[in-house]
């Protein structure tokens, strides 16, 4: 497995780490941003990452036949950790704003599943993800993620099967410290802010 400074160095390496004035998917905002899909475009680093993470996934207690993930950002994460767990992998995406299971995904032989994201910081997506495999009547066994930056604040109540955790402080938009004021906004990720 790779360590935490292994796995920092490949994020760096691959332009994954940013810094500035950004805005979460959740509307906070942060001065640190992680984007998973620049570690993901190079397909020999990502497969080492999520090599790493699906070793520890292996050493948990979890049981699950399938990996579901959110789209867009967890497809390829959910997708590569379930090549080295030999598990189905599939994914729900948005519909007028709401997950679905579309492109004829079922569920009918599948028990449990494990949530795949590539970056946790709220845990919002992996909570939508999971009400509608729940829905569909199928047991979530737990959450993993490439990079869990929730500084323990999820609103995920189970344990978080990271390869990566950083405490990267997050603010309201009304609550910005001043070195972020003078910077432009951006919103890098793919999910609407609501």
């Amino acid at each position: 497995m790779l360590t935490e400074t292994e796995t920092t160095k490949l994020l760096k390496e691959t332009g994954a780490l940013l810094e500035g004035h950004f805005i979460l998917s959740s509307g906070l905002r942060s001065e640190k941003y992680v984007q998973c899909a620049k570690l993901l475009m190079f397909p020999e680093k990502a497969e080492v990452v999520c090599k790493s993470l699906a070793d520890k996934i292996k050493t948990s207690e979890l049981e699950f036949d399938a990996i579901v993930s959110p789209a867009i950002g967890a497809i390829l994460a959910g997708y590569e950790v379930s090549r080295h767990l030999n598990v189905p992998s599939i994914f729900v995406e948005r519909v007028n704003g709401i997950f679905t299971l579309r492109r004829g995904f079922n569920l009918n032989q599948i028990k449990k599943i494990l949530i795949v994201e590539d970056v946790i910081t709220t845990g919002k997506s992996s909570l939508e993800c999971a009400n509608v495999i729940e829905s569909l009547g199928t047991k979530v066994s737990g959450y993993a993620c490439i990079i869990d930056r929730s500084s323990g604040k999820s609103l995920i109540k189970n344990k978080i099967i990271s390869q990566i955790s950083f405490d990267i402080p997050t603010y309201s938009p009304e609550n910005l410290p001043e070195k972020l004021k003078n910077i432009k906004a951006i919103k890098p990720g793919s999910r609407e802010v609501f």
